[in-house]
């Protein structure tokens, strides 16, 4: 029989889909007991998760420290190893031993030869450094022979005045000799004419005339050289002192501990000695 009921209305269907505000979130991670985990056991299960079950991005980063670290330990070991003689045999080694004794021995003589030549450079400057001041010296001593710097020194100073006769020039260059012989090294008279070998003393009305300049009584002569010894030259029978007494004139000699020749004379070349 047909179905008398009267036709119903459908029933509606439930919705597939629950509320998503309805769904309930992830309930808080659980200890192994059903207890709610704390901070730290949650920190302990994802260290452990990350240890035994890594992430392919995490195996990644660790092969290439593995490999970072393999060859830092390699560069390190390469550049504290002289390696240089490991792959040598036994003859090698000796051939290299016998060219590093070669070569020792050729720097040894080297250094002998340039130690000889220093020591040759040294002496060299020694000798040259003695004979420049063998030369100074020399010099100094032609200069003070030749009138051309003034000296000082002990010495003696004899004054001789005129009388009522004139000084004879025959007196005064026995005086001079006699002065020289007894080894005076300088000589002036009246502190502006300085007397050489070269000297000339010739007699002038008034006076004497010495290298071209006159001068007049009294007449002073300077000496340079042991006081007691000069002043015994000058003092010989019928020597200088005793001839100028018998002209009337009067002798007055000084021994002195420091005396100045300031007068020098000019330097002139020879005209006709040449050196042989």
């Amino acid at each position: 029989m047909p179905d008398s009921r009267p036709d119903s209305e459908p029933d509606s269907e439930p919705d597939s889909e629950p509320d998503a505000q309805a769904r309930p979130g992830p309930g808080p991670e659980r200890s192994p007991f059903g207890a709610p985990a704390s901070a730290d056991e949650v920190g302990l299960q994802r260290l452990r998760q990350a240890l035994f079950r890594p992430s392919r991005g995490q195996l990644i980063v660790g092969v290439l420290l593995a490999v970072l670290g393999f060859a830092a330990i390699t560069q390190v070991r390469t550049n504290t190893t002289d390696n240089t003689y490991a792959g040598y045999r036994e003859q090698d080694l000796v051939d290299v031993l016998s060219g590093l004794a070669d070569q020792s021995q050729r720097s040894q003589t080297e250094i002998s030869r340039l130690d000889a030549t220093r020591r040759r450079l040294q002496q060299n400057r020694q000798d040259q450094s003695a004979a420049v001041a063998a030369a100074q010296k020399q010099a100094d001593e032609l200069s003070i022979l030749a009138g051309w710097v003034p000296v000082t020194g002990p010495g003696i100073r004899m004054t001789v005045t005129e009388g009522p006769r004139d000084v004879s020039v025959d007196s005064f260059l026995d005086a001079i000799e006699e002065l020289r012989s007894a080894g005076a090294e300088a000589m002036q008279v009246n502190g502006k004419v300085r007397l050489v070998a070269q000297s000339a003393i010739q007699q002038v009305p008034g006076g004497l005339e010495i290298d071209g300049t006159r001068v007049t009584s009294p007449f002073v002569l300077d000496a340079i050289g042991d006081p007691h010894t000069l002043h015994g030259a000058l003092n010989l029978v019928d020597g200088p002192i005793a001839q100028f007494k018998d002209a009337d004139a009067s002798v007055d000699v000084e021994e002195l501990d420091s005396l100045d020749i300031t007068s020098v004379r000019e330097p002139s070349a020879p005209q006709y000695a040449q050196p042989r």
